[in-house]
Formats: C-alpha cells, sequence, structure tokens
C-alpha cells in the first residue's frame, strides 16, 4: 500500500499576492529555476536564506512590495530573479492615512477559561517567580547590592526550596544628573516599578547617602509590603561599604523564611502580562516568530491576559496597521505622539528613525526599517489597541498595550517588567540569549536551524511555519501552553543558563553633569 507523501514546501515564499518579491526558504545557487505560486523564474544571483528574490521587473524608483506593503524603493531597475536588498533598495518615505479606530473590534472572551499556576500576593498581583531583590538606587551601591546578593547562592538557597533567588538590580545612573528632570522621574518611575513587581516577594533599597536619587522620595510612593519584607539602607549611614554588606545579608536571611513559605495556585490567565521582544531579527522574523508570537497573544488576550508591545522606533512605518485597531482615537492618537517626539529626539542627536536595521538583521536578510516594522508589529496579533504607554508606566489595561520605549531590547524590555510583565516572549533570527530576571524569558526561533544550532538557549521553534509543517495558529496554540507552563513554574533555557542577572538597563535620558 503506498503512503500519500506530502509534497515539499516551495523554496520561495510570496507573503502576499501583490508582492513583486519572495523569501527564500534556503540558500538557492545563481541559475536555479524557481517556481513562487504562478511565477516560474531563472534565479540571476544566489540568494541567501531569508534573503527576497524579484519575481517581476521592478523599475528604478518603484515600490518594492513585501507582505502586501511598501518596503522600500527600487534604486536601480530590478530584473526578474535578481537578489533584492541594500544594493538595489532604499528608504520609502513613510506616509500612511490613519484610520483610528476604524478596525477595532471587542474581542471575544474564550469558552474554556485557562489557568496557570502563580503567588497571589496580599494585594491580589499575581507573581510568576518568586525572588527577593536588593536594587540600588545609585551606581555608587551597585557593587555593595552583588556583594550581597552574591551572598545567597544555591548552597544556601537549598535550605529555601520555594525561593527562586536573591537577585541585585544595579545600573548605572542616579547621580550626575538634574535633581527634578525627565532624566530622574524616568530612572525613579522603573526602579519604582522593579520594587512593586509580583515576582519580588521582599525588596532592600541601598543607597550611598549623597546621591541625586535619594532613596526616601524614591520609596514613598510603593505599595505596601508584607511586615519584614521591605527595607532600606545607607551606605553612609551605616558606616560603610563592609558595614552595609553584612546588614543586608541580615536583612535578606528575615526574609528568606517568610519568602518560602509562598506556594503557587491556580489562578486565571488574565493574571499574565507578557512583554513581546524581537532581537536579532532575520528574513524570516516576520514570516514565523511573530506572526506565531501574535496567535498566542490574541488566544491570551480572549482569556482576558494583557501583551505588551513595545521598542517605538521598531513600528515605524507600520503604526498605522495599530492605529486603526486602536480602542478609541485617543489612543490612536497618544501612539502618534510618542512617535513624532522620536522623530525630534533623533533629529536632536542628529540621526533619524530610518538608521535600523542593524548589521544582524541586514545579514538575515531585512532590508529597510519599514521591512523591520512590519515584521515586527505582527507579534501583537489582532486584537484591539487598548492603551498607550510611557516607559516603565504601570499597565492597569487588560489586553494589547503599547508602552514607548528604545529599540534596544534589554532597555526595552526592562521598561516592560517595571510595567508589570511578568513574562516576557522574545523572538529571534539571529540567535538573541537575553535573560530578564525577575521575569522569566522566552527565546522564539524563526528557523529551525538557528534553533538546532542554539538548542540550549532557545525555547520554542517556530520554524516550522517556514517549511511548511505547522500553521502558525497551530504554533500559537503550542506555545501559549508553554507560556502557561513557564508562568507556572517551568524554567526557560536563560534561567537553566544562569541568565538575567546584569541585564536590567535603564533608559537613560537627560544630561549627564
Amino acid at each position: 500500500m503506498n503512503t500519500p507523501t506530502q509534497p515539499p514546501p516551495p523554496a520561495a515564499l510570496q507573503l502576499s499576492a501583490a508582492d513583486n518579491v519572495a523569501v527564500a526558504r534556503q540558500a538557492l545557487e545563481a541559475g536555479t529555476t524557481l517556481q513562487v505560486g504562478a511565477y516560474t523564474l531563472v534565479l540571476r544571483d544566489a540568494i541567501a536564506s531569508g534573503h527576497k528574490v524579484a519575481l517581476l521587473p521592478i523599475a528604478q524608483g518603484a515600490p518594492v512590495l513585501k507582505y502586501g506593503q511598501n518596503i522600500g524603493v527600487a534604486t536601480v531597475d530590478i530584473p526578474v530573479g535578481a537578489h533584492v536588498h541594500v544594493h538595489n533598495v532604499g528608504m520609502a518615505e513613510s506616509q500612511h492615512a490613519h484610520t483610528a479606530g476604524a478596525g477595532y473590534k471587542p474581542t471575544a472572551v474564550a469558552p474554556q477559561p485557562l489557568t496557570f499556576d502563580g503567588y497571589v500576593r496580599p494585594d491580589g498581583r499575581v507573581a510568576t517567580r518568586n525572588y527577593l531583590g536588593v536594587i540600588a538606587s545609585v551606581n555608587c551601591s551597585a557593587t555593595v547590592c552583588r556583594h550581597i546578593a552574591d551572598a545567597f547562592k544555591d548552597e544556601v538557597l537549598a535550605a529555601f526550596p520555594h525561593v527562586d533567588g536573591v537577585v541585585a538590580i544595579t545600573h548605572g545612573s542616579g547621580c550626575g544628573m538634574g535633581g527634578n528632570g525627565e532624566g530622574l522621574a524616568l530612572l525613579q518611575r522603573t526602579l519604582r516599578g522593579y520594587a512593586n513587581h509580583p515576582n519580588f516577594a521582599g525588596v532592600l533599597v541601598i543607597g550611598l547617602g549623597c546621591e541625586v536619587n535619594q532613596i526616601a522620595p524614591l520609596v514613598e510612593t510603593l505599595s505596601a509590603r508584607t511586615p519584614g519584607m521591605f527595607a532600606t539602607l545607607t551606605i553612609q549611614d551605616e558606616g560603610g561599604t563592609r558595614e552595609t554588606i553584612a546588614q543586608g545579608k541580615a536583612v535578606l536571611q528575615g526574609m528568606l523564611a517568610q519568602a518560602n513559605q509562598a506556594r503557587r495556585e491556580p489562578v486565571p490567565l488574565k493574571h499574565l502580562t507578557v512583554g513581546l521582544q524581537c532581537g536579532g531579527s532575520d528574513g524570516y522574523s516576520g514570516i514565523s516568530a511573530n506572526p506565531v508570537l501574535g496567535a498566542a497573544v490574541d488566544l491570551l488576550v480572549q482569556q482576558g491576559g494583557t501583551a505588551i508591545l513595545s521598542e517605538t522606533p521598531e513600528i515605524y512605518g507600520a503604526e498605522h496597521l495599530l492605529t486603526h485597531r486602536a480602542a478609541s482615537p485617543a489612543v490612536a492618537d497618544k501612539l502618534l505622539q510618542r512617535l513624532a517626539w522620536w522623530e525630534g529626539y533623533a533629529a536632536l542627536h542628529g540621526g533619524d528613525l530610518n538608521n535600523n536595521p542593524s548589521p544582524g538583521n541586514k545579514a538575515g536578510g531585512i532590508t529597510t526599517i519599514l521591512e523591520k516594522s512590519l515584521g515586527a508589529v505582527a507579534k501583537a496579533g489582532s486584537t484591539g489597541l487598548m492603551d498607550v504607554l510611557e516607559y516603565a508606566e504601570p499597565v492597569r489595561a487588560h489586553g494589547l498595550v503599547f508602552m514607548d520605549t528604545p529599540g534596544y531590547d534589554p532597555v526595552s524590555a526592562t521598561g516592560q517588567v517595571a510595567g508589570g510583565a511578568n513574562l516576557i516572549c522574545f523572538t529571534t533570527g539571529r540567535g538573541s540569549t537575553y535573560g530578564c530576571k525577575p521575569t522569566p524569558s522566552l527565546k522564539l526561533a524563526s528557523n529551525t536551524p538557528m534553533f538546532t544550532r542554539m538548542s540550549l538557549d532557545m525555547d520554542f521553534d517556530c520554524g516550522g511555519v517556514v517549511d511548511g509543517r505547522q500553521t502558525i495558529q497551530e504554533a500559537g496554540a503550542a506555545l501559549l501552553q508553554l507560556m502557561v507552563a513557564t508562568a507556572s513554574g517551568q524554567r526557560s533555557k536563560s534561567e537553566d543558563n544562569g541568565l538575567g542577572d546584569n541585564e536590567f538597563l535603564p533608559w537613560q535620558l537627560g544630561a549627564v553633569m
């Protein structure tokens, strides 16, 4: 009996019927005859995996179309079968009509409620991890914070099996800045977000004593914690570094027993807030990993959960896709205001928002920021945009929200965690290894070869979408299961590898004086 076999997937993918380019699924040699949908062509050039090939002649000045959208303009005449990339494509001006809110539809509630096992804190918020935090108010106290955290390694924590660890949150700022400017306000908002984060069962804040970022105003608006689970120390008041380290160890030792009493319990998915990140993107990111994450986000939002899209410079040119489904014109306007701010900010420093993609992105097949942005927005799925937040601002809305952050991944994710993200989902095509204590970070590979090559760092393979082994919806459902398992305590690869202690990186604005 003959078993029917699946036809092999095409060697290149045309993502929209309107596209005049296709994306190579594998490295293709010059002279190869290629069948892509209705097109048959002979390759004039070798095409690397993830790179684009012209399906039609593209005249100089004509748009290059991918995802059915304009990703740039041809800088020379591009013949059929030619490699389409930075050598023959330039940036197109990003101008779109904004139909604010015209595509907004309330999200239907999922018929089958899902839960994850989380730690319910006294104020009702839910944690996915159970850490203690040692937070520096200023760089001058960073080494003291690290010495204290380093005293609580695996052998010490063995007596406290329900505590995930002690994390030092240190940074390079806190002084040499204006005492009432934007830079200080942003740093304090970020540090407050971490000090308030439910993934910290207890927090110790340490300052030097003479810094601009004084402890008292920093902590005066923090949410109340269980007695004994919050403390502050000042190095100058304690008598020096050694004295502060000794006192800090004693304080944390007292917190450990209480933190160890926490137990997980089932809670609805409305308590899951996921930060969406992409870094080290390639030509497949917008085809597989980002749409797969978007499909999982749609399922999460149907459960009442929240997803935070960020990296404002990396939605440039695709913002119309978000304003179209904004919950109100006011929400759409907030997003456009942040983009206008970024245009002015970039110009002030002699740059522009077209300085992306990075060299690694280009090597992976991404040609312009428009192409990168269209792929990046796919992480957000298809539900309504419910709110737009400033960097590190607490997230209070459920559903899809946008937080204004830089495109630099550690800075962006730091803002998301400060806003309340208790899980990070990070798509990558080139192979980012980002970790993010106290919030677990899942790495989603856009292609199977990289997933296989970096299997000890990657958590989920989205390459089946490229290979035709999975649909986007199938992969999105599987990813949601992994998100639930990770929120319930299953360790991510970055946690297994001990990453996440050094990735706290607040956005630094304003003059350093």
